[in-house]
């Protein structure tokens, strides 16, 4: 299953994408960047700051600045992570940044029940610019 994440709301799309892969299906997701959490911009970066501060950055808890890698690690979240189930499972998730070549034939679902002009309130923050907020810096070399 390839799901584009283009304006979907992170947790909704996290939890559908968990399911599916306890159920055994391999799931790709998409354009992870330009999936949305709702809040305000100051809010939410502060809850993902809080969380890159805790712990010790040598043993965890790990938290990527990639936008794929930030998606994996929000639905590894939603996973039963310390039994073999969800070890596979995780196993079985796949994210990516934009549209790789290797799926450029496949279609790719739009969930439409996910999207974000479903959310009561217009303030919604993109992955992408969480991560860079939290200095990913977009493959830039500087």
């Amino acid at each position: 299953m390839i799901i584009d994440a283009d304006g979907l709301i992170l947790g909704r799309l996290g939890s559908f994408a968990a399911k599916q892969a306890l159920n055994g299906e391999d799931v790709i997701i998409v354009n992870c960047e330009k999936a949305v959490v709702s809040g305000s911009l100051g809010n939410v970066i502060s809850k993902y700051k809080r969380l890159f501060d805790m712990g010790h950055p040598r043993y965890g808890p790990v938290w990527h600045r990639k936008p794929d890698l930030f998606v994996r690690r929000v639905i590894r979240g939603m996973l039963p992570w310390r039994k073999p189930r969800g070890r596979e499972a995780f196993k079985r998730l796949k994210c990516y940044v934009g549209f790789p070549e290797e799926l450029k034939g496949s279609p790719a679902e739009k969930l439409e029940h996910f999207h974000s002009s479903k959310l009561l309130t217009s303030k919604q923050v993109s992955v992408s610019r969480i991560c860079s907020e939290l200095g990913h810096n977009g493959g830039r070399k500087e």
